[in-house]
């Protein structure tokens, strides 16, 4: 069992001729300070306002919001800068009455991390089918689904103002309040929020590239979800992809959108979903913060050197038809766990990225709440 308090700051290893080929490959430039800000709106011109989390099919799941006071400060192995400003992060807690309400003492809470241009609506889908959130609180789970900084309930109105080593430094913060019981509901009403014994956290795409920095840089957590990310077996078109958003952020924007049209969204993110989810996924895909796009590199890099001294159980999730990354992602990246206890892996044939939005979603939910069950 891992410790529930932060360990000190590790350094980066020295950069190797491997790790700077994959990362100038990924993003195709240096990363710069930009010289003029635009609003999020700008990136999309459409961007979503955020949607209102669905409602519960069964009255015995509740969705309550939350906020934790964060400091967008980067203590993380990234090296990259943030404005060290002070910051709410909203959040939503999904499972039953008496564990939203802390009737039931602490226990575990899974923490739910989407990618860059999704948001915490990735997990909640209006259909039961394809809400993650949900399925998990169907079967006792609690979770928390989070809203990073520079998306939807927590905005940022300069998205170079923080960086992927600021986003696992909060996420390292949040999960240390959950411990602690330290957040807060946003209505204001009600007795203390639950706090945690244990935290397993499900991240996808890069949020589970800051989901694995986090666990490596503090080893405070049970066990990770982790959802078509690899650190090294990125394809072409993720290539491209990160290129094209780094040539827009060092052009002087402030966010930068996540595929250059709504149907270079859905085809980077999806393989086999059926029209309403895609028509609500693109409906509400985010622009993407610069200084996230900016410090891809760097996450890269740390991920690299930090990704083998996990120690703690991980489930591993690709789909065959992932357009972000190159087949037999699963193994190679399985094998960059050396330290884990427990490396499990799972590849869903036909799918795409985003496992919890597709066709498949109740085979990835019930591989997810077997893994679960085991740990």
């Amino acid at each position: 069992m891992s410790s529930h308090h932060p360990a000190p700051r590790r350094a980066l290893s020295a950069l190797t001729g491997l790790g700077l080929a994959v990362v100038l490959a990924v993003t195709g430039a240096s990363a710069t300070t930009p010289a003029q800000a635009d609003s999020p709106a700008s990136a999309t011109g459409t961007r979503a306002t955020g949607p209102t989390a669905p409602t519960a099919r069964e009255s015995r799941i509740v969705r309550r919001a939350v906020t934790f006071d964060v400091v967008n400060t980067n203590e993380s192995s990234v090296a990259c800068t943030s404005d060290r400003g002070s910051y709410t992060l909203r959040g939503t807690l999904v499972g039953s009455r008496r564990a939203v309400s802390g009737a039931d003492g602490g226990g575990r809470i899974n923490v739910l991390v989407h990618d860059v241009g999704t948001g915490g609506w990735f997990w909640q889908a209006p259909q039961r089918a394809y809400d993650y959130a949900g399925a998990l609180a169907r079967r006792g789970e609690l979770t928390l689904v989070l809203d990073r900084l520079g998306y939807d309930g927590s905005p940022l109105d300069d998205g170079r103002a923080t960086c992927l080593g600021a986003q696992a430094d909060m996420l390292h913060q949040v999960i240390q309040r959950l411990y602690a019981g330290n957040y807060a509901f946003a209505d204001g009403r009600g007795i203390a929020p639950p706090h945690a014994l244990h935290v397993v956290v499900h991240g996808h795409a890069v949020g589970a590239a800051i989901a694995q920095l986090e666990a490596a840089d503090h080893d405070d957590v049970d066990g990770l979800v982790l959802m078509s990310w690899s650190d090294t077996n990125a394809s072409q078109r993720a290539v491209q992809e990160a290129g094209r958003q780094t040539l827009t952020c060092l052009g002087g924007a402030s966010y930068a959108s996540y595929g250059e049209t709504a149907n270079d969204f859905a085809s980077l993110l999806f393989a086999d979903a059926v029209p309403s989810v895609l028509r609500r996924a693109t409906a509400l895909r985010n622009a993407v913060p610069c200084g996230d796009v900016t410090s891809l590199s760097g996450l890269l890099l740390a991920s690299l050197a930090t990704t083998g001294r996990i120690e703690v159980p991980v489930l591993l999730l690709f789909g065959s038809e992932d357009a972000l990354n190159r087949p037999g992602s699963a193994d190679r990246q399985a094998a960059r766990f050396g330290a884990s206890p427990s490396v499990t892996t799972r590849t869903f044939a036909g799918v795409g990225s985003a496992l919890p939005l597709e066709r498949k979603a109740p085979q990835v939910q019930r591989t997810v709440l077997r893994w679960l069950d085991r740990h």
